[in-house]
């Protein structure tokens, strides 16, 4: 079954019927997903499509093995999944265990590399009062987007009223970017000035969610590199408030990753996750970026999962990330 809102928040409360995966509103849902999925990896497939095309399995031998490891690499699956993943494939091909034909191959490819990216782990339980959820990332990852995408997907899929905590106080328009994001999701917003201290403002924002009844509290954190020592500890601070102001938060603690840069974002959450223990990736840009495969790496090497994945610009464009659906995407030869 596919991933759904529900596998990504527990809320207390029934999620609508697009995200149930039964009945018939949900299946038109999920293939018009699968379908935007399918569109944002565009250019990663048509970058893996140039070694990993329909012939490539038709006569299997040492170079399809090696092409297929330098296409899995280009792809920013990583170095280590690559080789585990082709190592297992041809070990099976060679054993007899799958059927040396391309779709036979092929259709393993998928299943190891949907393997690669499942990591046990249930729902981001919001059951505070209010729920926190804590997003962060470095500047031009879409953190404002997403914090927006999401606080319009909380609302529209579960009901819950969201308010939405503009501690980016560094940025110039940041605060105008959010309070742009919090009109079009119908979310509430608490803001400051510009270079105002962003744990004020995250406390202001918990106590505003709680005077005003609110179910969730997106806090959009300053952009900052990995390599800026005293912004991370400022986040570390950010997340020290939120902690003693909401007790059990944050229920959620995200960090927005662009899917063009790679690797580098990979080093991005080793870094982040130091600063704050992260519940998850919110892959974004994927339309943009010949790097798909950098999902496959996050997970494996760092342990965390994708959470949610941006497939384009609109307020909907904003999925639960399906390990068996992105990889069947990410490998689908069609144009």
């Amino acid at each position: 079954m596919a991933t759904t809102w529900a596998d990504v928040f527990e809320t207390g409360r029934p999620p609508s019927t697009r995200s149930e995966g039964e009945g018939t509103e949900a299946e038109p849902a999920r293939k018009g997903a699968f379908a935007r999925l399918r569109e944002s990896l565009s250019r990663s497939r048509r970058a893996l499509a140039s070694e990993i095309g329909a012939s490539l399995f038709e006569k299997i031998d040492a170079s399809t093995w090696e092409r297929l490891e330098e296409a899995l690499v280009m792809a920013d699956v990583g170095v280590t999944v690559t080789a585990s993943v082709v190592t297992d494939l041809e070990r099976e091909v060679e054993s007899g265990e799958v059927a040396a034909t391309p779709d036979a191959v092929r259709e393993r490819l998928v299943e190891l590399l949907a393997a690669v990216a499942s990591i046990p782990s249930g729902p981001i339980a919001l059951d505070g009062d209010p729920s926190v959820i804590l997003l962060t990332g470095v500047n031009g990852s879409g953190k404002t987007t997403s914090a927006g995408k999401l606080a319009w997907r909380l609302r529209d899929e579960f009901g819950l009223s969201v308010l939405l905590g503009a501690a980016d106080t560094y940025r110039a328009a940041a605060g105008e970017q959010l309070e742009a994001w919090a009109d079009r999701a119908g979310a509430g917003l608490v803001a400051s000035q510009q270079g105002a201290d962003p744990g004020s403002v995250a406390f202001d924002a918990i106590a505003a969610g709680r005077a005003r009844g609110a179910d969730v509290v997106i806090i959009d954190t300053a952009g900052r590199l990995q390599t800026e020592k005293s912004l991370m500890d400022e986040l570390a601070k950010v997340r020290r408030v939120v902690e003693r102001e909401a007790p059990g938060a944050p229920h959620g603690a995200l960090i927005s990753i662009d899917a063009t840069t790679g690797q580098n974002g990979l080093r991005q959450a080793t870094a982040f996750s130091e600063a704050v223990p992260l519940d998850g990736v919110v892959l974004t840009k994927l339309d943009g970026s010949a790097k798909g495969g950098i999902a496959l790496a996050i997970t494996s090497e760092l342990g965390i999962p994708v959470r949610m994945v941006g497939v384009g610009e609109g307020i909907e464009d904003l999925t639960p990330f399906d390990p068996g659906e992105f990889a069947r995407a990410l490998l689908d030869p069609g144009e």
